[in-house]
């Protein structure tokens, strides 16, 4: 039944029920970029024209919030539907996701969708080769491994669970035990000394050609960048300078830190890449029957020795990557599909990486798996809110730094620190409607907020599968 009521729902929405003409679906997703990195997010020192003119041509979701605030448990909130307290992976340790996990690209194969996958896999440690394309992705090219992609000349990238190797060579002692202490190498991390082949360039290439082969079926293009990620290798000494790119470009004669020039041209390539993405996109006349979405799967980081402050990463937000305030949660995200969502529209709707599971299912007329914890956001987009199911809150946990759990509704905002502790510190609660920053702490005058918080976060939780 649920089926079919999808299917009515997409034809009602003008979508095409055949395989050959249901809408297709491109997910970029940008690596440790803050709030406030874009010009229609408020960046006033950096340009990103062509990630602006996205925005321009749809809707600025300005309450969207990602899977979680480090790398790997974000993408699986993403890819499966489910919050960090259900997602099997809720930190960058030594978990990977589990045989019967489903994740989006397998439902949208099963009606008709090419997949593929290009950049950043990094949904646990340390996973498979060939992971991407177990769980569903017809082509796969990038880093498989999260360590991987922290080097922007690697010796090698994956293609399709296949070493494939780069003119590239590593300065020998990188190749480092990793830094949570899990006794494996970092497979492909490290800092090159002979720089030849940018992976990023040949990244977006094969994302191009996929296009190019699939621009007569229905495809899921899910481009995943390590940018503006750093190398965190090449942040520590010698060399104190994670954000490696070609050359400074038009940053070069900057007065700032090398690291600072790194991050600009990090920020231009990023830019450049979404423009040749939707150039392609128009080449092949599929713009207005494609859904875009571009966000990012955290905060802004401090690594490879970049200040987030240096431009302002976060903006008006409090915390950054590794923090649960809305700093490093809180992710600028923009929808745009010529004809089904208004040009320089803007919601703030309350919403999350779980929520684009089921919006996927919606645009593409499949069933989703039982217990997700998305809502389908194509209400919002298609204008439509009075039609749109609401979260009751958002919800994450975070293992590292001493645990982390954090809740939000539209209003309050109850943050745990140090809950993995003998002694953890007291619920926060911030009034975002009035402090949007989250710089008063409220809790002492609201204790029936606190508690209906507080039993949330509990109920959230369900342990970890073995």
């Amino acid at each position: 039944m649920r089926t079919l009521a999808l299917l009515f729902l997409v034809a009602n929405l003008g979508f095409t029920a055949t395989a050959a003409g249901k809408p297709n679906i491109v997910y970029i997703l940008a690596d440790d970029l803050g709030y406030n990195d874009l010009g229609c997010f408020g960046q006033e020192q950096l340009k990103t024209p062509h990630i602006d003119a996205l925005a321009a041509r749809g809707m600025r979701l300005t309450r969207h919030y990602s899977g979680s605030t480090v790398c790997a448990p974000s993408r699986c909130v993403l890819m499966t539907g489910k919050h960090t307290g259900n997602a099997t992976v809720r930190g960058n340790g030594r978990v990977l996701l589990k045989p019967d996990d489903i994740i989006i690209p397998q439902k949208l194969k099963e009606v008709g969708y090419a997949t593929g996958c290009f950049g950043k896999w990094g949904i646990g440690h340390p996973p498979e080769r060939d992971e991407p394309n177990r769980f569903g992705f017809d082509e796969f090219y990038g880093y498989v491994n999260m360590f991987h992609a922290h080097n922007f000349y690697p010796e090698f990238l994956i293609r399709n669970g296949e070493i494939e190797k780069l003119n590239n060579v590593l300065d020998d002692p990188w190749y480092l035990k990793d830094d949570y202490g899990l006794g494996e190498p970092k497979e492909g991390a490290g800092v090159a000394k002979i720089k030849n082949d940018y992976a990023p360039h040949f990244i977006t290439k094969e994302a191009l050609s996929f296009i190019d082969e699939n621009a007569q079926n229905p495809f899921f293009l899910y481009f995943a960048l390590n940018m503006p990620h750093t190398n965190n290798e090449a942040g520590r000494e010698p060399y104190l300078n994670g954000m490696e790119v070609p050359g400074y470009g038009e940053f070069a004669d900057e007065d700032w830190p090398d690291p600072e020039k790194g991050f600009a041209e990090m920020m231009r390539i990023v830019d450049d890449y979404v423009g040749q993405l939707v150039a392609k996109l128009d080449e092949h006349e599929l713009s207005e029957n494609t859904l875009i979405v571009f966000s990012s799967d955290n905060g802004p980081h401090e690594e490879g020795q970049h200040l987030a402050e240096f431009f302002d990463s976060n903006g008006h937000l409090r915390g950054m990557k590794r923090d649960l305030f809305d700093g490093g949660i809180r992710v600028p995200t923009i929808a745009t599909w010529p004809g089904k969502i208004a040009p320089g529209s803007e919601s703030d709707v309350l919403s999350g990486f779980q929520d684009m599971f089921p919006t996927f299912a919606e645009v593409a007329g499949f069933d989703i798996p039982e217990q997700l914890d998305g809502v389908s956001l194509i209400p919002t987009l298609l204008g439509k809110p009075d039609e749109q199911t609401h979260h009751d809150f958002l919800y994450w946990e975070f293992l590292e730094k001493g645990g982390r759990k954090a809740v939000t509704t539209t209003k309050w905002k109850a943050v745990q620190l140090d809950t993995l502790k003998p002694d953890p510190a007291p619920t926060l609660l911030f009034d975002l409607e009035n402090d949007p920053s989250e710089m008063t702490d409220v809790a002492s005058d609201h204790p029936d907020v606190v508690q209906k918080m507080e039993r949330w976060i509990k109920e959230s939780h369900t342990p970890p599968a073995p």
